[in-house]
């Protein structure tokens, strides 16, 4: 039977309430922005070490929920709150991997209009299969219940400025002086980072400014030691895979770097584990430091974005893919079986950072 005309104009009145409330109710709910079918690009400079993260098909598919599209380009952590030649392309947000960037980004005259950590992933240092056994005769390296390694640090670090060559520290099949990389503390974080726990080390504490006085020399010595410093932590990792053993004996990275490499390709991983060759370890150092990543909101507009990668979708993506640690450095989300007992569950010997003064003296140290 025929609707009336009545009848008809109420339903389309009906279903115009609806369709209006459910527009207020996708707009009142930012992950689901993106049925509205407007996105907005926000562009931003980002640490390489989450470039892979950023580009990850599931990530961008999780952004397009909450209206965004990430427009990011690679940069490291000391420069992109330094340099004006990155500041004056007038970027959305900056996700350097290190808090203290959010001071040297105030001190240095930058708008913030809000930041919070995201993500988090300690300092590690990456080694191979034949360093890891000649440390742990030596006594450097001590293996945990679990199958976790953990570094002594600053002996490592007494005996690399004593010119001790790697024969003396238990690895045979290495020549020459025992030396350990990072990036350029200048232009990327964790060479920045490494740097600050190095003088906390000699320290024997959070180092302050008259440590640095003290202590800076040794500090010095340490990066000359290092030669070549890569400018960014991806580009380092890379150099450390292709390099091998006798090309990078001992790196300085993110935990998360290893994680995702293996997560990229867990068949590759299955192979290397099972073959003769030397293989990739992670070493924690005791103390290490957390590598916080903090995104700053330099737009009110990316303001959207830490509410999306706060969200619990994109908390798990970090680091069931990435192996990213959230806020709080604990895990959000179950590991793919491929790194199953590979990541300690908690790091608890972790040493807080000297302050942005001291740091930035620091840098001023190593750059002379």
């Amino acid at each position: 039977m025929a609707l009336s005309r009545r009848a008809f104009g109420v339903g389309l009145l009906g279903a115009g309430v609806v369709g209006t409330g459910g527009y207020f109710a996708v707009r009142d709910r930012p992950e689901l922005q993106g049925l509205l079918g407007s996105r907005t690009t926000l562009f931003g400079f980002v640490g390489g070490e989450k470039e892979a993260f950023l580009a990850d098909p599931d990530v961008i598919r999780a952004l397009g929920g909450y209206g965004l599209t990430v427009d990011s380009r690679v940069a490291g952590s000391v420069e992109m709150v330094r340099e004006q030649a990155l500041l004056s392309q007038h970027p959305q947000f900056l996700w350097p991997s290190s808090s203290i960037m959010v001071d040297i980004a105030r001190q240095n005259g930058l708008g913030i209009r809000n930041d919070r950590v995201v993500l988090n992933t300690p300092v590690v240092v990456y080694s191979w299969q034949p360093v890891v056994d000649g440390l742990v005769k030596a006594g450097l390296v001590t293996v945990t219940n679990e199958g976790h390694h953990q570094l002594d640090l600053k002996a490592l670090l007494d005996a690399i400025l004593a010119g001790a060559d790697w024969s003396k520290l238990g690895v045979n099949s290495l020549y020459g002086r025992a030396r350990i990389v990072s990036t350029d503390p200048n232009r990327s974080n964790s060479g920045f980072m490494f740097a600050g726990l190095v003088l906390s080390l000699f320290s024997g504490n959070v180092a302050t400014s008259a440590d640095l006085a003290t202590f800076g020399g040794k500090v010095q010595a340490i990066f000359r030691n290092m030669g070549f410093k890569s400018p960014s932590s991806g580009k380092l990792f890379d150099q450390y895979l292709a390099g091998g053993l006798g090309g990078e004996p001992m790196i300085v990275g993110y935990e998360n770097q290893l994680v995702e490499w293996i997560l990229a390709d867990p068949t590759r991983w299955d192979r290397i584990k099972a073959s003769a060759g030397a293989k990739p370890v992670v070493l924690y150092p005791r103390p290490t430091v957390y590598s916080a990543h903090p995104l700053i909101v330099v737009d009110e507009t990316a303001n959207r974005l830490i509410e999306a990668l706060s969200s619990p979708r994109l908390q798990e993506l970090a680091w069931t893919r990435h192996g990213f640690r959230g806020p709080l450095g604990t895990a959000t989300g179950n590991a793919d079986s491929a790194v199953s007992g590979l990541l300690p569950a908690e790091v608890d010997a972790v040493l807080p950072m000297p302050d942005a003064g001291v740091m930035l003296s620091l840098l001023s140290t190593l750059a002379s």
